[in-house]
Order: C-alpha cells, then structure tokens, then sequence
C-alpha cells in the first residue's frame, strides 16, 4: 500500500480524507494532543484495521472522539449529570476523555469488550472538520506501532506506518505533545485513568479527583505499565551525573532540554519528538530526568516511568 502525505491546506486534503474514511479506511490526522489513526469508529472493519496497522492488542480500547457534542447521547448512558455538563461546558472540545457506560450503537471491538466507552471532542480544526463532514464519530488512537513513542509531527507517523495506512494529514507539530487526560466520573467524584493536559489541579475545581494506580485492570487507552517506548533502554533518575559516570554512551533528557524556560507545557509538547531524537542517535541509554510532579509535570513523569517499564 503507497501512503500518501497531504498537507492540512491543500485544496483536496480534507474531501480526500472523507473519501477514505467513508470507504472504510484509516487516515492519520492531526489533533491538539498527538497525531491519531482515525477509522469511522460505528464500521467495525474499519476499526479492525486500526488494530491491523498499528499491531495493537485487541484487549486495549478505542478513544471515540465526537463530529459534534449531541453526539455524546447517541453513545453513552450518564452524560446529563451535572458534573459532566460542567466539564464539557469548560474542557469541550479540548484534550480531556470522559469514560461513561456505552450504548449498544457502540461496537464491542472499540470498547474492548467493557460496558463503557471513552469518548472526547478535538479541538484541532482540521480534525473537527474532517468528523464533522463525516457525519460519524471517529475511534483514533495514536497514529504509531503499538507500544512505540506517539508521534507529534506526521513525519513520525510515516516513519511508523508507511505502507499500512493510504493518507496522512500534515497539520504541522501538535500543540500538547501528550495524549488526552482520561477521566471516569464516579458518584460525584473522578478518577483520573490517564494524566495529559488537562491536570487534577483543574479538575479539583469541580469535583473530589482520584488516581488510579499503574497496573490496575484496564479501562481506557494508555493505562498498560508499560507504553511510549524507545527502542534504546531508557532510565528515569535525580542523578544524572552519576548514570553519565558509568562509561557507556548516553543521551540526556531533562527540563532544561525541553524548555530553557523550565516552563512545563513547553516541555510537555517536546517530550515525544525530543525523545524520538534521541532514539535515533544509538545511545547505549537514554537518561531522563525526574521531574516535579505538580501540575503537567505529573503526565510527564507519567510518560517516561511507562516508557522506562520496558
């Protein structure tokens, strides 16, 4: 299969898109958060190629992300409770996942098998036309191999999946750098499944936040020990200077690296595209350093133990 690259402004980007997608087939576009491999998420073949191309696990779900916000009612049971409209009336469309109990119109494979569903709307505009001249939901995962560091830019998405998928769109670098916040609302309370961007400082504004811990069953994307992977071993430590003293050929990965400014959105959007750069140096490791777990920090801190847990 020829994949072919279009950029986001091209006169035929989004119509070719549609094309695909309505035929039954995956497009790599862009979202706020990292690039996804978006499939019509009501097509179950379509879906199943999503699984095919990346090589993911069938027993890991599907994030659905919505062509417009009425759509929230035709998928999942749950969603008029107050708290939920005072999370979407704030963080929709944006990069927070909402876990609710799903109706029957989702298929079992977007799910995994689990009686709910996590369902977000995009920000990006180029995401949100492409669902909304759609006409149907969109399930898109990270546009990368299964396990592999979520890609950023779509020259990373062709360097994982050339000749998998027909189309990806070129909408330039992500604004996030890190995946959607998860989030399961539970009697009056969240529980946090994934951290991203949107932190649990935020979301304590509207309710009790709680966190899973690493390992626990899985119930929404990105919740395995071990994800985000680079090829090269990986190590996350407070003492750089003593890794670098045991002879063997590292590459460094700190705040300063990410941002000289220290500031942690900054080093959030970095994060996969610098460590993807290192990856391609052939270090005998790769360090990074630990990170303070206030705010974003504690997504990204978050990222590199996944990505450690090899």
């Amino acid at each position: 299969m020829k994949t072919q690259v279009l950029d986001a402004a091209a006169a035929n980007a989004i119509a070719r898109a549609v094309e695909i997608l309505r035929g039954g087939d995956p497009v790599a576009l862009p979202t706020e958060t990292v690039y996804g491999l978006a499939a019509d998420a009501l097509n179950v073949d379509a879906v199943l190629k999503i699984f095919e191309a990346k090589e993911r696990p069938r027993f890991d779900p599907l994030i659905v992300h919505l062509p417009e916000r009425d759509w929230l009612e035709r998928l999942t049971t749950g969603s008029e409770t107050q708290l939920v409209r005072q999370l979407l009336d704030r963080f929709w469309p944006g990069p927070l996942t909402l876990v609710l109990p799903r109706r029957s119109i989702v298929p079992d494979v977007v799910t995994a098998g689990l009686e709910t569903v996590a369902v977000r709307m995009s920000a990006h505009p180029v995401f949100a036309q492409i669902a909304r001249e759609l006409g149907s939901p969109l399930a898109a995962p990270s546009a990368n191999r299964f396990g592999c560091i979520s890609p950023t830019e779509a020259k990373h998405v062709v360097s994982e999946l050339t000749g998998r998928i027909p189309l990806v769109i070129d909408g330039g670098a992500t604004t996030h750098g890190l995946e959607s916040t998860i989030v399961a609302p539970r009697n009056g309370a969240l529980y946090v499944l994934r951290h991203g961007p949107i932190t649990a400082e935020e979301l304590a504004e509207f309710a009790e936040v709680k966190t899973t811990r690493l390992g626990e069953r899985i119930e929404a994307p990105g919740q395995l020990p071990s994800h985000y992977a680079p090829r090269t071993p990986l190590t996350v430590t407070n003492d750089i200077c003593n890794v670098l003293q045991q002879g063997k050929r590292v590459g460094v990965l700190n705040f300063v690296s990410l941002s000289p400014r220290r500031d942690l959105r900054e080093a959030a959007a970095n994060l996969f595209r610098r460590l993807r750069e290192l990856d391609q140096e052939g270090y005998d490791l790769i360090v990074a350093e630990e990170f303070p777990e206030e705010g974003l920090g504690v997504a990204i801190m978050d990222r590199l133990r996944r990505a450690a847990a090899r």
